[in-house]
């Protein structure tokens, strides 16, 4: 499974995607533990007091996992695009 990352988290991986393994059917807070034992370092980006930062934005299949998908507990297969978006800003 594929992860693709954006801005700074891009920086802290060292590439804008990471491939982790998991079972073919699978959840997404599986899938983000599998990608922060591959890098290590996204977990202090991702995580504030053991749980998905409120600023971080995650996708799955280009549609918000917690406002149109069921969080953390979507199942996904391994053709499933997961994305992960800091706050960005700039003007």
């Amino acid at each position: 499974m594929e992860w693709k990352l954006f801005a700074h988290l891009r920086d802290t991986a060292g590439g804008a995607s990471v491939s982790v393994d998991v079972e073919p059917t699978t959840t997404v807070e599986e899938a983000l533990a599998a990608l922060v034992e591959t890098e290590p370092a996204l977990r202090a980006e991702l995580f504030e007091d053991g749980e998905l930062a409120d600023h971080i934005r995650l996708l799955v299949d280009g549609e918000d996992a917690f406002s149109a998908r069921d969080g953390l507990e979507t199942e996904v297969a391994s053709e499933t695009e997961l994305a992960l978006f800091p706050p960005v800003s700039g003007g």
